[in-house]
């Protein structure tokens, strides 16, 4: 039986993660890893710094060490540690994000990135300018910061952090070809808004990068 580990910041995203591997890792064994301090930190000194990407690399490292054969990386804001990680172990490191920010990239010259939070904001675009400049397309990125969902949230006000997220793709990146969620805990405004309010194809993190992992653990990644 193979074994896929799950890093996160935080622990609200176990349930969805454990749904989308009932579904696409039905056979494997899955260990979750949380880490909250990776993100507050990063949140409270406005970057990801040296300290917090050392320990994003040791906790991949844990995660080999306790048997995981795939290690997949749940949280966009600590992403270049993650890709860090990756050139340091033999193993797979997958962030959940790149398979979007490839999505994305095939579907249009002009993408918005909506998130909200800057330090999530900052390294989704630059991830989504990489994946670009690899399949050697030039695109435009909008970016769309929802100001005060991240808030709300965290305060228990889900619809307030819905409507806003809601508003910022609807009307702050009308006009685009195609729209990246930077935080996978947005995905979940795609199934409140309106039938049509959003004319392009929007891309989040958990399922695609789900599938990702899934074809890695099989082979085919």
């Amino acid at each position: 039986m193979s074994t896929l580990a799950l890093v996160h910041t935080s622990p609200v995203l176990a349930p969805l993660f454990n749904e989308l591997a009932a579904r696409f890792v039905p056979d494997a064994r899955v260990l979750h890893f949380v880490d909250e301090s990776l993100i507050k930190n990063t949140i409270a000194s406005g970057r990801l710094e040296k300290a917090t990407m050392r320990r994003v690399i040791n906790l991949v490292g844990s995660t080999f060490d306790a048997g995981a054969d795939v290690a997949l990386v749940t949280c966009s804001s600590i992403g270049p540690a993650v890709d860090m990680a990756a050139a340091l172990y033999d193993l797979p490191v997958l962030r959940v994000d790149r398979p979007m920010a490839e999505a994305a990239v095939a579907a249009g010259a002009r993408i918005g990135v909506a998130a909200t939070l800057p330090t999530t904001l900052k390294p989704t675009v630059d991830l989504v300018k990489t994946v670009a400049a690899e399949a050697g397309r030039d695109i435009e990125v909008v970016e769309q910061l929802c100001e005060g969902a991240f808030e709300a949230v965290m305060a228990g006000d889900g619809a307030t952090h819905d409507r806003i997220v809601g508003q910022g793709l609807t009307e702050g990146l009308a006009g685009v070809d195609a729209i990246v969620l930077a935080q996978a805990s947005m995905a979940r405004v795609l199934d409140t808004l309106p039938e049509g309010a959003l004319q392009v194809p929007a891309y989040s993190s958990p399922e695609l990068g789900m599938r990702r992992a899934a074809d890695v653990l099989a082979g085919r990644g």
